[in-house]
């Protein structure tokens, strides 16, 4: 049977303090165990932690770091012939944000140290600047990517 009328709109929830999508989808990421009041926790000390270090809106902070985490190219397998070749793919912006954070918590959790919220300010400040964890493997990504260039046609 066909359905028919209009599809629901998805609403996005927003973060109590900042009103931010990137904010909520973050905050989703860091969370363990269904405990989300203790993610909030994490994120807001680490966005304290980088207003006192950088003296800059740690909102702006954010949204730079994860702009330049964000990939513009990855590498996916494809099978042809019996034979698996990596092609290099364009990601679109919720996708290249949704690795971004992913790669950012990863990197952080990596840190040495016992408080994630001094980790993930860290990380956020350092990959605002240029570098980091999370850097390292979007050039890895990138460099991948080009390697296989000539797999392209094979999308």
């Amino acid at each position: 049977m066909e359905r028919r009328g209009t599809a629901k709109k998805k609403t996005d929830k927003l973060d109590p303090i900042y009103h931010n999508r990137l904010v909520n989808m973050l905050v989703n990421r860091i969370l363990k165990h269904g405990k989300k009041t203790l993610a909030y926790k994490i994120f807001y000390r680490a966005m304290k932690k980088i207003q006192q270090r950088t003296k800059k809106n740690p909102l702006s902070v954010l949204r730079q770091a994860i702009c330049r985490i964000t990939p513009k190219i990855a590498v996916k397998a494809r099978r042809k012939s019996g034979l698996t070749h990596k092609v290099p793919i364009e990601i679109k912006s919720l996708q290249g944000k949704a690795l971004a954070i992913r790669w950012l918590l990863v990197a952080s959790r990596k840190r040495p140290g016992r408080n994630m919220y001094f980790k993930l300010s860290s990380e956020l400040v350092d990959a605002a600047k240029g570098r980091g964890g999370a850097i390292r493997k979007k050039e890895e990504a990138h460099k991948m990517a080009e390697a296989n260039r000539t797999s392209a046609h094979f999308r």
